[in-house]
C-alpha cells in the first residue's frame, strides 16, 4: 500500500487539465460516431471546450460575491515550543507557508531571527520571561489585527507560555516533544556539548530546565513522523477547531 502523500498545485493543475482534454475528446468523438463528419466534430468539440472554460470562469467569478457557506478564518497565535534542535523552526516553517498558499495573512516570528535583531538578550530565566513576554504581547497585538502569527521559540517555562495565552484569543500550543537524546544527536553546531563541557551557561536542557507543556493543543515527536505530516496535523486541528 501507497503511504499517505500531500496534493501538490501543479499535480492539482495537471488534473483538471487532463479531464478537460479528456472530456473534450469524448465530446468529439461521440459527434463523429454520430455524424462520421469529422469537421463537425472537431468544431463541436472545440466549442464545447472554449465554452465550458468561459462558463466554468463565469461560475466561479458569480460564487466570489456569494456569501452563503463562506466563514471567515478565525486568526490564531500558533505557538510552537521545544528543545533546540527539536524540529519546531522547520514545521512552523512549513505551517507558515501552508497558511500563506491558502491566501490568509500570516506572519512568521521565530526565536533565532528575533534574537538576531535584539543580541543583547540574555539567557537568564528573567531575560527568557521577560523576552516571551515581548514576544506573546506582539503575536497578540498582530492576531487582533485578525493576523495568524506562526511563532517558534524555546520557551522552556510554563508560566510564561501561559502568560503568552491569557494575552491571545486563539492561541494554540505545539509542543515539539523530540526527546533531549535526539535533538544532541542531530546538533551540527555542537551547541550541547558545549553546553555540557561547561562552555554555554543556561542552555535548555543540560544546566538550564526545559518545563514540558501539561496540556498543548497539538503534540509532535519528530522521531516519528515527518515535517509535512506533522504540519498536516497542526493544520487538522485548525480546521476541526474552527
Amino acid at each position: 500500500m501507497k503511504g499517505p502523500y500531500r496534493e501538490s498545485r501543479t499535480r492539482a493543475i495537471l488534473k483538471t487539465v487532463s479531464w478537460r482534454i479528456l472530456a473534450t475528446f469524448t465530446t468529439t468523438l461521440l459527434v463523429w460516431l454520430f455524424t462520421h463528419e469529422v469537421g463537425l466534430a472537431a468544431a463541436v468539440g472545440g466549442l464545447e471546450a472554449i465554452s465550458k472554460l468561459v462558463l466554468y470562469y463565469a461560475h466561479e467569478r458569480a460564487w466570489d460575491h456569494v456569501q452563503l457557506g463562506r466563514r471567515e478564518a478565525s486568526p490564531a497565535v500558533l505557538w510552537f515550543t521545544g528543545l533546540s534542535g527539536s524540529g519546531k523552526s522547520t514545521i512552523a516553517e512549513e505551517v507558515y507557508a501552508q497558511l500563506k498558499r491558502r491566501g490568509l495573512k500570516t506572519e512568521r516570528l521565530d526565536g533565532d531571527t528575533i534574537r538576531s535583531i535584539f543580541p543583547q538578550t540574555g539567557f537568564t530565566r528573567d531575560a527568557r520571561d521577560a523576552h516571551i513576554r515581548r514576544v506573546g504581547y506582539l503575536a497578540s497585538k498582530l492576531e487582533e489585527h485578525g493576523i495568524f502569527v506562526v511563532a517558534s521559540f524555546v520557551s522552556p517555562y510554563q508560566d510564561s507560555r501561559d502568560f503568552v495565552r491569557g494575552l491571545c484569543n486563539n492561541f494554540v500550543e505545539i509542543h515539539v516533544s523530540t526527546p533531549l537524546e535526539e535533538c544532541e544527536r542531530r546538533d551540527v553546531k555542537g551547541l550541547y556539548a558545549r553546553a555540557r563541557r561547561g562552555e554555554i551557561q543556561n542552555f535548555t536542557g543540560v544546566n538550564d530546565p526545559y518545563e514540558s507543556p501539561t496540556n498543548p493543543e497539538v503534540t509532535v515527536d519528530t522521531t516519528t513522523v515527518g515535517v509535512d505530516e506533522a504540519a498536516a496535523n497542526v493544520l487538522s486541528y485548525m480546521q476541526l477547531r474552527s
